[in-house]
């Protein structure tokens, strides 16, 4: 039994998503990094989708962790975000650094796209 005051655990399905949401903004972030080393203009094109999605990723990882009222609203734009993320980092299909990223965002969108329908 909860104590009044207290938050109930988080569920299995909750932390998995956290747990998504906070690889998909590391690996971003690793991605962010090699795309300034190689530079190039089409690297400064999937820059913003990567910044997007690892600021989405975080703070939807932040919100649902302290169990915020916006949270299941922010699962859905953080799918969007990553589904975006995942298409910028398939155009370039040869880089492994962008396959990786793209993977990682694919799962974190359809963890939240599933969070987003559920109850918080």
């Amino acid at each position: 039994m909860t104590q009044p005051g207290t938050t109930a655990p988080m569920s299995k399905e909750m932390q998995d998503c956290v747990e998504a949401c906070m690889a998909c903004h590391g690996v971003c972030e690793e991605t962010m990094s090699s795309c300034l080393q190689k530079g190039g203009e089409a690297q400064m094109q999937i820059m913003r989708a990567l910044i997007d999605c690892s600021e989405m990723t975080r703070m939807c990882a932040d919100m649902m962790m302290r169990r915020s009222p916006l949270a299941a609203e922010m699962c859905a734009m953080c799918a969007g975000a990553c589904d975006m993320c995942a298409e910028a980092c398939m155009s370039m299909p040869d880089d492994s650094q962008m396959m990786r990223c793209a993977d990682s965002c694919r799962r974190c969108a359809e963890m939240c796209r599933a969070m987003a329908g559920a109850t918080m």
